[in-house]
């Protein structure tokens, strides 16, 4: 396997940048701020400003990264524990900036485009904070696991902890996984299949592992019973403090967060398949499996995770020790970037398809085709004139 750009001179010449992956959740103590010292009220929209239109440009102007870190460098960085603390210190900005947020909502000096759009940069905070669980929860080490699953309580996601790491990493790039995105599926089409098919899927795995160490439902040792008692600890303290009626910011700010890690899900694996073996069982995941976009500026503000493609090939990797290889089929764009596209799916289309049409020399046998396009493929492979049926 290739790697692309050339190895770091240096443990990580990156070290001093990924601090500023805190930018995220003190995305929303910024409004506030800024709508003081400048008097325009357009701040309370700062999350959508900065994650889709700032980024997006610092991406193009910036460029890819073009550095890996170099293999007698991987236990000098796995072990630093400056890495750790960047994620760990990600929780309490995020958990403070939504209590502002509650004391903002519970007033009445916003009006309620005001209070929307706080919603908004909140919902997006709380999207980018399923990253940091994300992160966190692929580890073994028990206080970083408890974390995650506390950074998961402002989205009430709960359950991405149990299905993404033992339901997703097993499944990526089949049909069987709700969370890899079919090629000629549309964003909008694939985030209700995602959302249930994932929580389904989570629910089963968790009541499977319970049933295996003798548990029922209702022990305390259930994750998503865990996550989701945190999530109502938490919002039912807000409510305690700030009052009921900011319940509709809070449930609107989760459904955006959840919203984004769906749309992300959807960039990651669009159309990608992995090949199965003459037994019918799939091939073990490679870096072909996964998008991947080596943009400096989005990778930082996301602790790697759009070097997906050796997050996947190497799910025990934590985030500054991932790397971009010529094998991984790459995006156009920066995640930031691709989350407008995947909203817009004629735009998603033009761009994307051709993309992996090209990835598996056009051959659609080889592609995770959504159902109407099988259907399709299999009308124009019988032939014209052929009688079927």
């Amino acid at each position: 396997m290739q790697l692309v750009g050339k190895s770091a001179g240096s443990a990580d010449p990156k070290r001093h940048l990924w601090i500023l992956g805190l930018i995220a959740p003190a995305t929303a103590l910024l409004p506030s701020q800024l709508v003081l010292h400048t008097g325009l009220e357009v701040f309370w929209w700062t999350g959508p400003i900065i994650v889709l239109v700032l980024i997006p440009v610092l991406d193009l102007l910036v460029g890819d990264d073009g550095s890996n870190p170099r293999d007698e460098d991987y236990e000098t960085l796995s072990n630093d524990r400056y890495y750790r603390w960047c994620t760990y210190l990600f929780l309490p900005i995020q958990l403070v900036g939504l209590a502002l947020a509650g004391y903002l909502w519970s007033g009445s000096e916003l009006d309620i485009v005001d209070k929307l759009g706080l919603a908004v940069t909140l919902g997006l905070v709380s999207g980018i904070g399923i990253n940091a669980a994300h992160e966190l929860g692929h580890r073994v080490e028990r206080l970083e696991r408890w974390l995650a699953k506390i950074a998961l309580a402002q989205s009430g996601y709960g359950h991405f902890f149990v299905e993404h790491n033992r339901g997703h990493h097993a499944r990526v790039a089949t049909p069987e996984d709700p969370a890899s995105a079919r090629f000629g599926e549309s964003l909008w089409e694939f985030l209700p299949r995602s959302v249930a098919g994932g929580f389904r899927s989570a629910l089963r795995l968790e009541r499977d592992r319970l049933r295996r160490t003798g548990s029922g439902w209702w022990s305390p040792n259930n994750h998503i019973l865990q996550t989701w008692a945190m999530t109502s600890v938490l919002f039912g303290a807000l409510m305690l403090v700030f009052g009921w009626h900011i319940l509709p910011y809070l449930l609107l700010q989760a459904v955006i967060g959840a919203g984004l890690l769906e749309t992300v899900n959807y960039i990651e694996h669009y159309g990608l398949l992995r090949e199965r073996r003459p037994n019918g069982r799939y091939r073990r995941c490679t870096a072909r499996d996964s998008w991947n976009s080596d943009r400096l500026v989005t990778n930082i503000f996301l602790f790697h995770l759009q070097r997906h493609s050796d997050h996947h090939a190497n799910p025990g990797r934590r985030y500054q020790t991932l790397r971009s290889t010529d094998e991984a089929p790459q995006l156009p764009a920066g995640y930031a970037t691709m989350v407008v596209l995947a909203g817009i799916p004629p735009l998603w289309r033009r761009v994307m398809d051709k993309r992996v049409l090209a990835h598996y020399d056009g051959d659609l046998t080889r592609i995770n085709l959504a159902p109407r396009k099988r259907r399709a493929a299999a009308a124009v492979s019988s032939g014209p004139g052929m009688v079927t049926g």
